[in-house]
């Protein structure tokens, strides 16, 4: 099985919806994996993120099915930290934050790091609903996660590809989540730009267990060959 993550599209947040520029990114994003044979479609409920998902909708004439476990609006509520003026923003983002995650003693309790005292009780939370969703998904498939061994116990193979139009703050537990990578470390040294893809692959075994692969991250060749900009969160060029 493969699938693709893909982040939504250069974005207007309020209201929620796409620039004339993430409508294009949205086109691009469409041909590139149209070309691999998708074959399910899904996105978070998010108008951004159905709006990107959409033209490879129109393409493959394949529906978009709503996966609400996907939504950045949860997550939102989950892994931010509240700041002196009251405003919020991502814990990946927050300096006092990646300080801790960085410590010694966050990164030995590994996929239990939010069990540490530091951390707010939401956090845990979102972690475990996140879990029971995704590992409910990807059951449908045939894959079990064991996340005492870190691997997937093989019920039925599956050649599926399927591609998954979601957001960068869920992404972090997202793929933390499905590579057993524990969240601290995930989401201080990796991210991802506006439309790019993602490909994690369950390789075929004979063992009956998996391991999956991240095959390539936060890809945006398909902005290069519609020679649209590269740039980063639009910053700078990539």
């Amino acid at each position: 099985m493969l699938i693709y993550y893909v982040r939504h599209a250069d974005p207007v947040y309020d209201p929620d919806s796409l620039t004339p520029l993430g409508e294009r990114q949205a086109e691009a994003v469409a041909r590139r994996l149209a070309l691999n044979d998708v074959d399910e479609i899904y996105s978070s409920p998010s108008v951004r993120a159905m709006q990107t998902a959409k033209p490879l909708s129109e393409i493959l004439k394949k529906p978009i099915t709503t996966l609400d476990w996907c939504d950045e609006a949860l997550a939102w509520e989950e892994f931010t930290v509240t700041n002196d003026d009251g405003s919020k923003n991502w814990m990946f983002w927050d300096h006092k934050i990646r300080d801790k995650f960085t410590e010694k003693a966050i990164l030995d309790l590994r996929n239990d790091w939010y069990k540490d005292p530091f951390f707010d009780e939401k956090i845990g939370e979102g972690v475990n609903r996140v879990n029971t969703a995704l590992d409910a998904f990807l059951s449908g498939f045939g894959y079990v996660h064991n996340r005492e061994k870190g691997v997937y116990e093989v019920k039925k193979q599956s050649h599926k590809r399927i591609a998954i139009f979601a957001h960068q703050g869920f992404s972090m537990v997202f793929f933390s989540s499905i590579l057993d990578i524990p969240y601290p470390v995930y989401s201080t040294h990796f991210d991802i730009s506006h439309s790019c893809v993602s490909a994690i692959h369950f390789p075929d075994s004979s063992l009956n267990e998996v391991v999956p692969k991240l095959l390539y991250h936060s890809n945006d060749s398909h902005l290069y060959k519609a020679n649209l900009p590269t740039r980063y969160n639009n910053g700078f060029s990539i």
